[in-house]
């Protein structure tokens, strides 16, 4: 089981800071995870300039020019945020035992090491 997750809530904890125009210290929303790469796209961070050529759709209106967006930013650089604190935490794994009709399964549940909320 991964440690952070599409639509997790992260934090920025390595690189410059916002103050040196960084981005250390800001939280987003996971948009993408990348495993091949270790690197995830956390939404509001790692801001990108793309040039993209000028065209034409098929109506006739200008397509390209400038455009910004998240690039990826590698995995070991952002932190889960704990529910409750809001603050960055590591994540731990514990099994639980879940009955459902009768039917008992173990199920791993992600929980924030500060606090022990479920994640």
């Amino acid at each position: 089981m991964a440690n952070i997750k599409k639509g997790d809530l992260v934090q920025v904890i390595t690189g410059a800071s916002q103050t040196r125009g960084g981005d250390r210290g800001k939280q987003g929303r996971v948009i993408e995870v990348l495993v091949e790469q270790n690197r995830v796209v956390v939404e509001g961070v790692n801001f990108v300039t793309k040039h993209v050529r000028v065209g034409q759709t098929q109506r006739g209106t200008k397509t390209g020019g400038i455009e910004t967006h998240e690039a990826p930013i590698h995995i070991s650089n952002v932190a889960l945020v704990d529910p409750e604190t809001k603050k960055p935490t590591r994540v731990g794994h514990r099994v639980e035992q879940v009955t459902k009709d009768g039917v008992t399964k173990n199920v791993r549940v992600r929980y924030a090491k500060k606090s022990g909320k479920d994640l």
